[in-house]
């Protein structure tokens, strides 16, 4: 069973159902004591790490070799309560030689379209969208 506990001031300690602690908190001029990352900033690494386990799986099975793989986000928020995320931009990057280009966007379209649980919920309420980029080039479609 997962539960969250109140630590100082708004950080909280949780365990999830694995059995993992998490802190969170906030910032301090909202009553945090920079203890942890907020629960926003949590979501974002939930569909990030997400999308990167399928996405490296993907490719390991596929004998895709890489140097670097990352990814990296934008996002905009609503300007009012509930401050939810209202677009995100998820931004692949992939550095090394010889990299099959079709095999990455097939990774990165499986993860997307079929594998990835946390972008499957986010995405029926965020405009969310991607581009990957490989040795420093954007690539097209």
């Amino acid at each position: 069973m997962a539960y969250v506990r109140p630590a100082q001031g708004l950080a909280i300690t949780g365990v999830t159902d694995s059995g993992h602690w998490v802190v969170m908190d906030t910032k301090k001029e909202a009553g945090g004591v920079l203890g942890g990352p907020s629960p926003m900033e949590l979501v974002l690494q939930a569909v990030m790490g997400c999308t990167m386990m399928d996405v490296v799986s993907i490719l390991e099975k596929m004998k895709v070799r890489y140097d670097l793989f990352e990814v990296s986000e934008t996002h905009e928020r609503a300007a009012d309560h509930p401050k939810v995320y209202t677009k995100l931009h998820l931004i692949y990057r992939f550095e090394g030689k010889d990299i099959d280009v079709d095999k990455v966007r097939k990774a990165v379209d499986l993860s997307l379209t079929k594998y990835c649980s946390v972008h499957a919920m986010l995405s029926k309420a965020v405009d969310i969208t991607h581009h990957m980029e490989l040795n420093g080039k954007k690539l097209d479609g």
